[in-house]
């Protein structure tokens, strides 16, 4: 098994994600944080050439953007 530089990548954004998702609760910059972490997951899929987990994490991107901008200050 190899642990290399993608594979770093890949392990600090599906972190950031859940991170960023168990702490929406507290604030929407934490929605944007979200929103931001599910973008580098897509990056992730599509470098790794997941194209299917890079789609679904654009879309869960936008999806958190939308809350974002919906939610109350």
């Amino acid at each position: 098994m190899r642990f290399d530089a993608l594979s770093a990548f890949g392990l600090f954004a599906v972190s950031s994600m859940l991170i960023f998702y168990a702490m929406e609760p507290r604030g929407r910059i934490y929605i944007l944080g979200f929103a931001l972490a599910c973008a580098l997951g897509s990056a992730y899929g599509f470098l790794q050439g997941a194209w299917p987990f890079g789609l679904v994490e654009a879309i869960w991107a936008l999806v958190a953007l939308r809350r974002f901008f919906g939610a109350s200050l």
